[in-house]
């Protein structure tokens, strides 16, 4: 997610608690794509109600439902006294005893702006970097806050992320930054990278810290993740342009399973990195998906993946190192999350010169599907673009039904989608279900800030949402399963 436009219940689980990020409950199994044609069979779903304007002018939601803010930036404190980190993010929830939940949250922060990540003795792992990381919060449904700390700090831009099975969530930098390399804040503070930035680091919610990169991921703009059943894959997303970003896949080395601390403890060129090739029914390579559109909807295309050659991306970005046509480009890769049967990853825009190759279509957002047995991937969710995308001032009695931008993304505890908007006009959460429609949810009310981090607690029963700025957590709780089962 830019900072301009802008997380897997698998089986497993910590000890004592139940993972969940919107999971893979059982029931998550049944959230692959339907069969072209088999959707009008399907009984008719319940209509989500409409969104009702609050009257504090924060969140809009549909009557039954109900809010609360757990967390604000530079508003409530952590456990060492600093106020709450700015520019709140991907976000993982963890379900403990007695109705309280754990949440790991990134905050998108660069040196010299907003209210940065402390630098925390043991969580550290750029002093030259005073600026994003992770905090863990302890809730409730009501949204009570029973403290904060921080888990990790001295990385940079932390965007989006992925959790584990093993209880433990992946914290994405979403930029590529050299050690030696200065930094000048937007309030006039200076400084120098001590070490590179551009990596993927482990995060852990029980206040231990391990802030090593984990290098075998590669060096990029990274953005989310999801890690396959098996534990020998995983997925990644890039949101970069010039040229536009990859998706990634990398594969463990032969007899390796991934588990807690496995990864930090592997060596830099571990495994096997490669970049994801579409395949074409004349067998060519799809140069970027911008080419496909919602005539292609359900339609699944064989998946290839191409080595990169050089990970680290010490002298050329690891997309760089393609010519174009050799792999699938696409703007804005963003939002990934995996089921038992596949992931989902998202395309949050493309419609602005040089988002695209200037022959294929502009949209305003995909949600694809890839088929981890079948080794397909299939668009399932398409935004067509509109110019209320451009002016960024939609009709108000439009707006609720004015979609773009979508950007992270999480499947429910009961196979549907969960989207967040990062685009023009108003910000929405948006309920879709794959090769169905998309629905307003929670609309923000404030201003036009992007939201980030859906996720739902374990036992279903609550959404949490960040708000990017000012800065906000909210517990949502309602009917959710009413509408979105």
């Amino acid at each position: 997610m830019s900072a301009t436009r802008r997380s897997l219940l698998t089986g497993g689980a910590a000890a004592g608690v139940g993972l969940a990020v919107a999971g893979a409950v059982p029931a998550l199994a049944e959230a692959k794509p339907a069969k072209p044609g088999t959707l009008g069979r399907k009984r008719a779903r319940e209509p989500f109600p409409p969104l009702v304007d609050d009257p504090k002018g924060i969140l809009a939601l549909a009557e039954g439902f109900t809010y609360a803010i757990v967390t604000s930036a530079g508003e409530t404190t952590l456990k060492t006294g600093e106020k709450t980190p700015s520019n709140h993010d991907g976000m993982m929830v963890l379900g403990g005893r007695r109705g309280r939940y754990t949440l790991i949250q990134n905050h998108e922060i660069e040196p010299g702006e907003g209210i940065p990540v402390p630098l925390v003795e043991g969580t550290v792992y750029d002093p030259g970097a005073p600026s994003g990381g992770c905090t863990v919060i302890t809730t409730d449904a009501g949204g009570a806050n029973f403290g904060e700390f921080v888990a990790i700090s001295g990385t940079s831009t932390n965007c989006a992320g992925g959790p584990t099975p093993w209880g433990t969530w992946l914290t994405c930098e979403e930029t590529v930054n050299d050690a030696g390399e200065e930094w000048e804040g937007e309030d006039g503070t200076k400084g120098v990278y001590e070490k590179d930035h551009g990596y993927v680091f482990e995060v852990w919610a029980d206040g231990s810290a391990d802030p090593r990169p984990i290098k075998a991921f590669g060096r990029y703009d990274h953005e989310a993740l999801a890690i396959d059943k098996t534990r020998t894959r995983v997925y990644l997303s890039e949101d970069a342009d010039e040229p536009n970003g990859l998706f990634y896949r990398w594969t463990a080395p032969a007899g390796t399973r991934l588990g807690p601390g496995v990864l930090t403890e592997m060596a830099d060129d571990a495994g096997t990195l490669a970049a994801m090739q579409i395949i074409l029914p004349d067998g060519s390579v799809l140069p970027d998906v911008a080419y496909l559109t919602s005539a292609q909807m359900g339609q699944p295309f064989p998946v290839k993946w191409k080595t990169v050659p050089e990970r680290d991306a010490q002298e050329t970005p690891c997309r760089a190192q393609f010519a174009d046509g050799e792999v699938t480009r696409g703007r804005k890769f963003e939002g990934v999350w995996g089921t038992d049967e596949g992931v989902y990853v998202v395309n949050s825009y493309a419609w602005e010169e040089g988002d695209m190759p200037a022959d294929a279509s502009p949209h305003d957002g995909m949600v694809w599907f890839y088929d981890y047995q079948a080794e397909t991937i299939q668009l399932v969710t398409y935004f067509p673009h509109q110019t209320q995308s451009e002016d960024d001032a939609p009709a108000p009695r439009f707006s609720d039904l004015t979609f773009d931008g979508p950007d992270n993304v999480t499947v429910t505890p009961w196979g549907s989608l969960v989207l967040a908007e990062d685009g023009s006009g108003a910000s929405h959460v948006l309920g879709a279900f794959p090769g169905g429609p998309a629905y307003a949810i929670a609309r923000n009310d404030l201003n036009d800030s992007e939201f980030c981090g859906p996720c739902f607690s374990p036992d279903g029963k609550v959404l949490f949402v960040n708000m990017q700025d000012p800065g906000y957590t909210l517990a949502i709780t309602g009917p959710w399963e009413r509408y979105l089962g």
